[in-house]
């Protein structure tokens, strides 16, 4: 069993949602980034999604594209994303998602990519722009070394998406907010939880949500029916507003702890009959 899956045993047992928070690595450096790991984790992060700077990220909306900007001019590199993980892994066994695209990771060999990935301690792979029907050559090595490969679903996804997704998917299934690109939303359609509740009939699979999530009364009504609350832009803003990293770590740490404690307000209700 994969830390991924221990975590979210774990918070089923105690009627909990996992709460993910997305942060781009190397945003405005890495020093800053690892210190900003370490107070997501004490502020009730349940898992941690980091993404990987990328020079055309179109899954993006402005304010992750700007925070790619910032942490590739400052230099950040997969090989220098490893390492800070390996430091951050001394002192935490905390859940790490790796979200990036699939030209950083082809282009760093993907044979290498999955053997070096396991050895810096990330638990799960993510990637925005590679769907199941592609994905053969990226598991072969993700599964030889223990990787939880996660894919999307999307309100457009039809009934064999999501056959697909959650027959190939591993950790959990992404169901994407809304249609088009990431960033902070104001509302969500009524209908986002039976959507949610359409993909758990059909998995064992925990079900997150994400993109467009800001306020912990959006995170709260979410937790009520899924099984995770995927936040980035919103905590993303949050540390490209505070000045030096140490208010950067202090800020995005407020922020999580706020949500969490809203989504701790709530029961979350049964979404249907999973699959048995």
């Amino acid at each position: 069993m994969s830390r991924i899956d221990e975590k979210f045993s774990f918070l089923g047992g105690r009627g909990e949602t996992a709460l993910i928070p997305f942060v781009t690595a190397g945003d405005p450096d890495l020093g800053a980034t690892l210190r900003i790991l370490g107070a997501l984790q004490r502020s009730g992060a349940d898992l941690i999604e980091l993404g990987v700077p990328f020079s055309d990220p179109m899954a993006d909306g402005p304010t992750i594209q700007r925070a790619s900007e910032r942490a590739l001019r400052s230099g950040t590199t997969l090989p220098q994303i490893l390492e800070m993980v390996r430091q951050f892994r001394r002192d935490s066994d905390i859940p790490l998602i790796l979200f990036g695209y699939y030209n950083p990771f082809f282009r760093y060999g993907l044979k290498r990519f999955a053997r070096e990935v396991e050895a810096a301690g990330i638990d799960g792979i993510l990637c925005v722009d590679l769907p199941p029907e592609e994905s053969g050559e990226l598991k072969r090595w993700t599964d030889a070394h223990g990787l939880d490969t996660i894919f999307l679903l999307a309100p457009t996804s039809d009934a064999q998406r999501i056959r697909l997704v959650t027959e190939q998917g591993q950790g959990f299934v992404y169901y994407v907010s809304v249609t088009g690109v990431t960033g902070a939303r104001k509302r969500f359609e009524d209908h986002l939880r039976a959507q949610v509740d359409r993909v758990r009939r059909v998995t064992r699979l925990p079900v997150g949500v994400g993109f467009g999530v800001s306020t912990p009364e959006q995170a709260a009504w979410i937790a009520s029916f899924a099984d995770a609350v995927v936040v980035g832009s919103a905590l993303v803003q949050v540390i490209e507003k505070a000045p030096g990293w140490r208010k950067k770590a202090e800020g995005a740490g407020a922020f999580v702890a706020r949500l969490k404690r809203a989504m701790k307000r709530v029961s979350k209700k049964a979404g249907g009959e999973r699959l048995e």
